[in-house]
């Protein structure tokens, strides 16, 4: 089809004029979001200034509430005996105060007196429950000597409050507060001596305390709290926070880089923008505060932080420029409307096209294109259909042998267990979840004794299958999250990810040596051996894996050079230094 001049020139001073149009429109709207912006980060610091006092304010609030109660008559008389009517008395006293506070503050989870005695017994506990309070007594008060909740606020002075570090509440039987995110408050107790006999504890819900922070904030406004490392506690979107409690990390400074300045102590306040194109109607404007917390000297800080959408922002900027964008698009339908008629008939079959290649190339799913056409189109259909057929089928041989060879890379090919490089994976990502959770793991070196003789006499068949049930036996005697490997030969490692007393170690060792010493039936033969077995504890023997490793293995050799079939643990003996 051909056009005439006059036709040709219309459309060059129509185009000329819509495109003038749009950058007027376009460099008008740039400019008033940009003086909008600016103004939002002026406000948007002002108020995240009062919202750190405000926490600050609520935060000292609370530890004057922990000195109130530390205070208390009753909660230093409640540190008698407890046996008799008067301390039953005292103890009365001091629940009802308890529950007293607790309905005067709803964000208050839990509120305890713990002995610094009695490996930290608690004396009196009301905890929330639901809608309502409860009070823990008799044998369901726990130990908490362990916790630095209570150890370091014993060593606080009179008038001193210790803040913990901002978790995820995994202390099991704490009602309402499990699993919640928890701020503790802690103040010592003093009777007549210069030394705390006890302390107060308060746990703070720390969702019910930003949200009343926040119910003075604008709608629009969005609140972030993190730790001083960057991983978030407080976030618009909950599932980024306390991401280090499930083993990975979300920081901050990945989101809003000038907040590394803050991290890294050399600003006190940064204003930044997460910012998108101009012209779109995404990107925040944020600013972010250092805030101290806890006790002078200890150097720990939070950063606080407030932000904005900017389609917020630029609500009636936004307006203006779609009436704007409308007025151009009606001038410009009847030029478009043109090109759309032509272009459908090609572009059509070719964006199908090119989105099935996109599908396939992000999400591996195979759409069948139309090929019933008898021309180049179709033609091209069908060698599309036909090629991601053919790739998909590779890639499903190419995953499968992937996960084959991955699997015998870390595994024994005898008896299947984790090998020795997989094992020693396992080690550090344990040891590393020990030390960020400041728990204990224990490591188990296990080695058949006189397993020699059995190759010898019954050949390297029977000593093969002896492995191999000697395997399944031992992980019959630990639990799902613990590891058996095979190190070589006839030496086997156990690796208890969790426990809590030395001597959760020493049964399983012992039902291991157990477990082993009975008779195998394997291939007609009736096989008896015994094994050594040497148990090191983290972090008493070893903060390292290497460490840990050579006193096991160290305690091993002890239980074999006393005899064998025993359990020779390393504090009997087999220490491993450097």
């Amino acid at each position: 089809m051909k056009f005439g001049i006059g036709f040709k020139l219309s459309v060059l001073l129509a185009s000329f004029g819509l495109l003038a149009m749009g950058i007027v429109g376009y460099y008008s709207y740039a400019s008033s979001r940009t003086t909008l912006v600016q103004a939002a980060q002026r406000d948007l610091l002002t108020a995240l200034q009062v919202l750190g006092q405000n926490y600050q304010t609520s935060v000292d609030d609370v530890g004057n509430d922990a000195l109130l109660l530390a205070a208390v008559p009753a909660a230093r008389a409640a540190m008698g005996s407890g046996r008799t009517d008067g301390a039953r008395q005292d103890l009365n006293v001091l629940a009802d105060t308890f529950e007293a506070m607790l309905k005067i503050h709803p964000e208050y989870f839990q509120i305890r007196l713990i002995r610094a005695d009695q490996h930290g017994l608690e004396v009196v506990r009301v905890d929330r429950d639901g809608s309502g309070l409860t009070r823990v007594e008799g044998l369901d008060l726990q130990e908490k000597a362990h916790y630095p909740y209570v150890f370091k606020a014993l060593w606080l002075k009179r008038g001193q409050v210790y803040l913990s570090d901002i978790t995820i509440n995994h202390e099991l039987g704490a009602h309402a507060g499990l699993l919640k995110p928890t701020l503790r408050v802690a103040a010592p107790v003093f009777a007549d001596t210069e030394r705390a006999t006890a302390v107060v504890v308060i746990n703070i819900d720390l969702n019910r305390m930003f949200a009343k922070l926040k119910a003075d904030l604008p709608a629009s406004y969005q609140v972030y709290l993190t730790n001083q490392w960057g991983d978030y506690l407080v976030h618009p979107d909950a599932s980024q926070a306390f991401g280090f409690d499930q083993g990975r990390r979300i920081l901050v400074q990945e989101a809003f880089e000038p907040v590394t300045t803050l991290i890294s102590g050399t600003s006190n306040h940064v204003v930044t923008n997460l910012q998108l194109p101009a012209w779109s109607p995404g990107g925040e404007v944020a600013a972010f505060l250092r805030l101290p917390f806890g006790g002078v000297g200890e150097g720990r800080f939070v950063v606080l932080g407030l932000s904005q959408p900017i389609a917020e922002l630029v609500r009636e900027t936004t307006r203006v420029a779609w009436n704007t964008v409308q007025v151009i698009l009606v001038l410009g339908c009847i030029a478009v409307l043109l090109a759309v008629l032509v272009s459908r008939a090609v572009t059509g079959p070719l964006r199908a096209m090119a989105h099935a290649v996109t599908l396939f190339s992000r999400e591996h799913v195979v759409s069948q294109l139309p090929s019933a056409r008898d021309d180049e189109l179709g033609q091209l259909a069908r060698s599309l259909n036909d090629m991601q057929t053919t790739i998909l089928a590779n890639m499903q041989e190419i995953n499968e042998s992937r996960r084959t060879l991955r699997h015998l890379a870390q595994h024994d090919a005898l008896t299947g267990l984790p090998n020795r490089t997989l094992c020693d994976d396992r080690i550090q990502q344990a040891l590393s979840q020990a030390k960020r959770d400041m728990g204990r793991l224990a490591l188990i070196f296990v080695d058949l004794d006189d397993f020699k003789s059995i190759n010898d006499t019954y050949g390297h068949h029977a000593g093969d299958l002896l492995l191999c049930s000697a395997a399944r036996r031992m992980e019959g005697c630990v639990r799902n999250a613990d590891t058996v490997g095979r190190l070589g030969g006839d030496e086997f490692m156990v690796l208890l990810a969790t426990i809590d007393l030395e001597q959760d170690a020493t049964l399983v060792a012992s039902k291991i040596r157990d477990a082993l010493s009975l008779p195998f039936d394997l291939d007609g033969s009736r096989l008896s051996i015994t094994c050594s077995i040497g148990v090191a504890i983290y972090p008493e023997h070893g903060a390292d894996a290497i460490t840990l490793s050579k006193s096991a293995d160290a305690a091993m050799y002890l239980a074999k050079d006393g005899g064998g079939n025993r359990v020779q643990p390393v504090w009997f003996g087999a220490a491993v230094t450097g």
